[in-house]
């Protein structure tokens, strides 16, 4: 417990239980990590060693059933009066680090989200009429024992593929299929533990770049602070444009591809593919053979889209007692204090939590396309 938050754990093989008391009270420190791209992951480090006669073969902690690999693993964290599900994960790593000095043994804990589990298997599958998005929906529905609920949004330039002129074939994992997929269109895919405890979104489209914005992190503002620290960098060189021609396989004609700017929602008013010109990389459309130019555009807009997500990029380190809240990854969250060039609403990238006695932080990454704040406030 750290101030009125508490932190709560659960194992087991598929639904799992309350830790119990033996594993709990050996709980020294948690780490969980959220990403917007790539799977979330999470180190529990317990006090391990043994205390007497009845451990003489073998240390209770590292062998310990619910400490097994492929075992679920939930934790949750109640915040003020919100309860927040941090992780929804299955261990797959162990570490033992015996020590001479009593208490200092330590067995560490190490998991991925349950995407882990659709990462498994190579599979050679067709998928005849479906465009992305439905691949998509159908290979997550295919884990809904772990709590998955697919949650799809299609791109704005999308093609259905009639079996008279393709098939898609997967040649990978359903992970590895799926995110190559979200690749073409710079989305991204990943799972949203919670609302509740054993519930898992599983999240494919464009990264979310609307909605109510969560509480404001401020900076050099007294009293409001809440932020440890934070830094702010603009990358120059990440705004991209595409350029190209495709030779169209329907039209037969050779046809130009070219992008100008990010169709997601501004968060900045002076985006980089627009206040950097003519500066703005350029980069040449490549492997189009075999393409229509409806998937042309689609591949050189996601390049665009995806370039916008690192032109500025704001690190730093929350004091949960001070925000009063969990800071949720993939959503927009305010800034303010840091004057109007890096005020503003933001994308929250990533989000690390550390737990352990008498101690939470939250680091971050904020991302967006420019500087600049579009809006006069925000929710403090």
């Amino acid at each position: 417990m750290l101030g009125g938050t508490y932190l709560s754990l659960a194992l087991g093989p598929t639904a799992p239980l309350p830790a119990p008391p033996a594993l709990a009270q050996n709980l020294e420190s948690v780490k969980v990590t959220h990403n917007d791209e790539g799977r979330s992951g999470f180190q529990l480090t317990f006090r391990a060693g043994r205390a007497g006669p009845s451990d003489f073969l073998d240390d209770p902690i590292a062998s310990h059933p619910l400490l097994r690999p492929f075992n679920r693993v939930i934790l949750t964290a109640v915040v003020g009066p919100m309860p927040h599900v941090l992780m929804d994960g299955v261990i797959t790593n162990h570490q033992f680090a015996p020590g001479e000095a009593p208490g200092s043994t330590t067995f560490t804990v190490t998991g991925e989200d349950v995407s882990v589990m659709m990462d498994l298997k190579e599979e050679i599958r067709e998928h005849p009429a479906q465009p992305e998005p439905v691949i998509a929906a159908l290979l997550t529905a295919r884990y809904a024992r772990y709590g998955l609920v697919p949650m799809v949004l299609p791109p704005a330039t999308m093609e259905m593929p009639l079996p008279t002129e393709r098939t898609p074939v997967q040649h990978a994992t359903d992970l590895g299929f799926i995110n190559q997929m979200a690749q073409r269109f710079g989305h991204v895919f990943y799972i949203d533990p919670g609302p509740l405890p054993g519930m898992n979104v599983a999240y494919w489209g464009p990264p979310i770049r609307a909605g109510v914005p969560q509480r404001a992190l401020s900076v050099g503002m007294g009293p409001a602070t809440n932020v440890a620290s934070v830094n702010v960098q603009y990358n120059a060189l990440s705004a991209t444009t595409v350029q190209g021609t495709v030779q169209d396989r329907t039209l037969g004609v050779e046809l130009p591809v070219v992008t100008f700017a990010p169709l997601r929602s501004p968060l900045s008013l002076l985006p980089a593919h627009l206040a950097d010109v003519p500066n703005v990389k350029v980069k040449q459309l490549t492997e189009s053979q075999g393409l229509s130019v409806l998937q042309a555009y689609a591949k050189a807009q996601g390049i665009t889209d995806a370039s916008a997500d690192g032109v500025v990029t704001v690190s730093g380190e929350l004091d949960t007692a001070r925000y009063g809240a969990v800071l949720k990854p993939r959503a927009l969250v305010g800034l303010r204090g840091a004057g109007f060039t890096h005020d503003g609403l933001y994308y929250v990238k990533s989000v690390t939590h550390t737990l352990s006695a008498g101690r939470y932080t939250q680091s971050f990454q904020l991302t967006r396309e420019g500087t600049g704040s579009l809006t006069p406030v925000v929710i403090p």
